[in-house]
């Protein structure tokens, strides 16, 4: 008995869907998890910094001890997948600003990325689609799906408007979990 050409190019076909489906949804990573433990920055509530220093009469009125101070925090609220975690926006002594994620718990998936963004949070299936609709600035790809990471934001960005985080899936277009930024 022989096969028609028809049956291998059927078969062939199924076969490379079947491989594009498995590279393109990575299913596999709905039973993986990556966990990072990065050492979060000792920090400051914003206007402790003064009130903190100790005083000294022989210290100078114009020298003081910088350290870092929270900016915002917000915390995760679940989009496609279940997130959880809270998020701080630093200002560092130089002058320069991070964002620490902790005790992040989402899905792994494909294409994860740290996302800053002029967008509001909204919660349910409404708000998965909405932050790359305005600005936004990409910090780098999510460490970790589990634990606590910090990400440098490049200088010379302009945080004004910036008022949430997500955790944004660039392959589907879609945030796992998102944060409110608050003062």
């Amino acid at each position: 008995m022989t096969r028609r050409p028809i049956t291998w190019l059927v078969a062939a076909a199924l076969a490379a869907g079947v491989a594009f489906g498995l590279y393109w949804f990575t299913p596999w990573r709905l039973f993986t998890d990556t966990t990072v433990n990065e050492t979060l920055t000792a920090v400051s509530e914003p206007g402790a910094a003064s009130s903190s220093l100790p005083s000294s009469s022989s210290s100078s009125s114009s020298s003081s001890v910088a350290v870092p101070v929270i900016v915002s925090r917000g915390s995760f609220i679940t989009h496609e997948h279940d997130t959880s975690g809270t998020v701080r926006l630093l200002r560092l002594p130089d002058g320069t600003h991070r964002l620490e994620i902790e005790a992040l718990d989402t899905s792994d998936g494909p294409d994860l990325r740290v996302w800053l963004t002029d967008q509001q949070v909204v919660p349910g299936r409404p708000g998965w689609h909405l932050f790359d609709d305005g600005r936004y600035v990409e910090l780098g790809k999510l460490k970790g799906n589990k634990g606590d990471q910090g990400y440098a934001i490049p200088a010379g960005t302009d945080l004004t408007g910036l008022r949430s985080v997500t955790i944004w899936c660039k392959r589907f277009s879609v945030s796992f979990g998102a944060a409110e930024l608050a003062a």
